[in-house]
């Protein structure tokens, strides 16, 4: 049982790079993006070329994959989502919704045009394992596990400690405000959109090693993604960094004391007993840069 709970913190790491990502973009942005888990799906795309067709470690393609999907990321919100805030759309709920599931739908067909439908295996970040004595761990999850702990934490210390940090929590407050004190919002919402890619795209790349490569395999997460976001508080920092971990740990426990046929269920059943007692989630309902 040590060991799942283990397996559970691993896991629910790097989800919480999914769910930090989201949370960015509609902190920001104010809109929820319904591409984010093809950007997942690009960044494991992006490892498992460069390690193996390029012949370059595994580890490097982690990092590629971050560079590219934030370029990526950034110029689609430049091309697609600047029209939301030059006031050239009048719905601009819709639009957005619009917009985020097409460009979904186009980056899988994409894939699918570019790759073919079948899955491919990623090479494993490390090979061996972990003897702890009580537990054994895999070595490439608990190598992969504090890849994801660095992003994030180099996230949240740009977040918190840095100007663009500073800029992005006044934007993600109040944006004309934010730019009649001379704060480029449009420049700061397509590296924000990009932040919230490459997050993604990291976690893509995370997890390729540990499951297939596949057009579609961004699915699954982004929805883990969204109950995540809504269990820990919508907008919420916190909520989604201790949401991601309690999901986790969740689907582990769940798997190992139960049925790992319902793997994917277990996350939506503690967002329902959760929201039961606390409807605005884990934090109430906290801001973007709490």
């Amino acid at each position: 049982m040590l060991a799942q709970l283990v397996n559970g913190l691993i896991i629910g790491s790097i989800y919480g790079l999914m769910a930090l990502g989201l949370t960015i973009i509609f902190g920001v942005l104010k809109i929820v993006n319904f591409s984010h888990g093809e950007f997942y799906m690009l960044g494991a795309y992006v490892s498992y070329f460069v390690s193996q067709t390029m012949g370059l470690h595994p580890i490097l393609g982690i990092f590629v994959a971050i560079l590219a999907t934030f370029i990526i990321g950034m110029l689609i919100e430049k091309a697609l989502l600047t029209p939301l805030f030059e006031n050239k759309v009048e719905r601009k709920d819709e639009y957005a919704l619009l917009i985020t599931f097409g460009l979904s739908l186009f980056l899988i067909n994409m894939a699918l045009a570019v790759f073919g439908p079948f899955q491919k295996s990623a090479p494993a970040l490390t090979s061996g394992v972990i003897n702890l004595g009580v537990i054994t761990l895999s070595s490439g999850k608990v190598l992969a596990a504090v890849i994801a702990i660095g992003v994030l934490l180099c996230t949240l210390f740009i977040i918190n400690k840095t100007w663009l940090g500073t800029a992005l929590r006044a934007i993600s407050q109040d944006r004309d405000a934010s730019a009649i004190m001379g704060i480029n919002a449009k420049r700061l919402g397509s590296i924000a959109f990009g932040l919230g890619a490459c997050m993604a795209g990291a976690a893509g790349a995370l997890l390729g090693p540990v499951f297939l490569v596949y057009p579609i395999m961004g699915t699954v997460p982004a929805i883990k993604s969204f109950v995540i976001i809504v269990l820990g508080s919508m907008g919420s920092i916190k909520g989604a960094i201790y949401g991601s971990l309690l999901v986790g740990i969740v689907e582990s426990m769940g798997v190992f004391l139960l049925s790992p046929a319902y793997r994917d269920v277990y996350s939506f059943l503690i967002l329902i007993l959760i929201l039961l007692f606390k409807p605005k989630g884990l934090f109430g309902g906290a801001q973007w840069n709490n």
